[in-house]
């Protein structure tokens, strides 16, 4: 039973939800189940530079996701979209209008998770493909969403998705780090200038979750703090106050509800999702 039922018949574009596992495909079902058409956008094949192959979401895997939702009784598309390129992010938000109409909500959630690397060891193309991707790909999204949104005339809402790195920083995560901080004073100064538009602009903010890139980041922080895998896991469980890393559905029903009329009076919120772990 859908739980806001004022979100049937919006229509929704979240980026980077192409990927098995991942948030984005979370958010995707999520909505669909409240009666939204999502629009599932994802790299495809062979764009994304300094990514293994796993970070990006394929073609089969959006058609897979689509189908899932339709199976379930609703109402999805793929579009192909790489977020650094404006040409592509605007057609993926002219694609939503043109296809289903409208377009009522956008869900910046593609993003780079996987160069951890310590500021000696990161090299500048590195830095730039993180930077590029989490805070370019959000503004391209923002822009070229509040532009379909403010010539519509309903508003809509902005979701940007951030992380407890938003907020705190982590060694070896430094261009991760500053990206997601960016993100907020994005969130922040787009709320203030969309606001009058009607245009409501949020930033979730998890802690870890265990998706396929959260598997890797595991593997790979208990490698580099030398803990070992277990003994890092216990750790972070042990200083949260809710004793578990963050679900994908955790993640899922905040961006429904902010995206809901019951969020209609929140904007410009990096909202944590940490299960009591961040308290800025």
């Amino acid at each position: 039973m859908a739980q806001y039922p004022d979100l049937a018949g919006k229509v929704a574009v979240i980026t980077g939800a192409g990927r098995r596992q991942g948030l984005g495909e979370a958010m995707a079902k999520r909505l669909a189940a409240e009666g939204c058409t999502v629009v599932i956008t994802d790299l495809g094949q062979g764009q994304g530079e300094h990514l293994p192959d796993s970070a990006i979401g394929t073609t089969d895997e959006m058609q897979g996701i689509v189908h899932d939702i339709e199976q379930a009784g609703g109402k999805a598309a793929a579009f192909v979209c790489n977020v650094l390129n404006p040409d592509e992010v605007a057609s993926a938000a002219r694609f939503a209008v043109d296809t289903f109409g409208r377009l009522d909500i956008w869900v910046n959630n593609a993003g780079v998770g996987y160069l951890m690397k310590p500021i000696l060891e990161m090299s500048v193309e590195e830095w730039d493909t993180v930077l590029n991707v989490n805070l370019r790909g959000a503004f391209l999204g923002t822009k070229y969403a509040a532009e379909q949104m403010v010539k519509l005339g309903n508003g809509g809402k902005i979701i940007n998705i951030g992380s407890q790195a938003s907020k705190s920083a982590f060694a070896h995560a430094s261009a991760y780090t500053t990206s997601k901080h960016g993100m907020t004073g994005l969130t922040r100064v787009a709320a203030q200038e969309l606001g009058p538009h009607g245009i409501n602009v949020n930033q979730i903010c998890p802690n870890h979750v265990t998706t396929g890139l959260g598997a890797w980041q595991n593997a790979h922080f208990s490698e580099v703090t030398g803990k070992g895998y277990e003994t890092y896991m216990a750790d972070m469980r042990a200083r949260i106050p809710l004793g578990r890393p963050g679900l994908q559905e955790d993640i899922a029903k905040v961006c429904a509800f902010l995206c809901s009329e019951q969020a209609a009076y929140i904007s410009g919120e990096a909202m944590n999702v940490s299960g009591g772990e961040e308290y800025h």
